[in-house]
């Protein structure tokens, strides 16, 4: 049976989001695949697009709308793997309940305001060079351990040699379950 893995975009959605094809043309033929845009699931619909316009609109209130869209149309236990906001949203959703097989959340910006960890399966990756990465007390009080690549920024999803390692390491992870069942 071909495993369900949900992918849900960063803060740009498809607008910037050239590089997601990279993970769809890895995934698709292990995978039945389906994908969320961050700011359609977040209801944002604005008519002049900067960073920080985009960024305020999610922090003040797009991210919980997003979590209550993903929550109403999500009831399958399915794999995620999201980016950055993406990742942020995944994870909140899943502490309200959404039934989440893994996540694979890549520099979720806002996890470190996040004060409980979730029950489910999940690896967070940042960049060394990220600004919005947790800090070691973050991850002390919640025991939460994540992972880092040296030399990368915010934006290390789109870059092709980290799209190859974390394909890899949810093909390996999700392939070899299957075969040990």
């Amino acid at each position: 049976m071909v495993e369900r893995l949900v992918i849900v975009s960063d803060m740009w959605g498809t607008k910037k989001g050239q590089w997601i094809t990279s993970y769809l043309g890895y995934l698709q033929q292990y995978f039945e695949i389906v994908f969320y845009d961050s700011q359609e699931l977040a209801n944002i619909n604005l008519t002049v697009e900067t960073e920080e316009t985009l960024h305020q609109e999610f922090v003040n209130s797009g991210i919980e709308t997003a979590v209550a869209h993903v929550l109403k149309r999500e009831s399958i236990p399915s794999h995620y793997l999201a980016f950055s906001t993406g990742g942020t949203i995944i994870y909140k959703a899943g502490l309200q309940g959404l039934p989440v097989k893994s996540l694979y959340a890549i520099s979720p910006t806002r996890v470190r305001m996040e004060k409980e960890k979730p029950i489910f399966p999940f690896k967070l990756l940042f960049g060394s060079n990220d600004a919005f990465k947790p800090s070691k007390e973050w991850s002390d009080r919640l025991g939460i351990s994540w992972s880092e690549a040296s030399g990368y920024g915010h934006d290390l999803y789109s870059d092709e040699k980290i799209i190859k390692q974390v394909c890899s390491e949810l093909l390996d992870k999700v392939i070899k379950k299957q075969f040990q069942n």
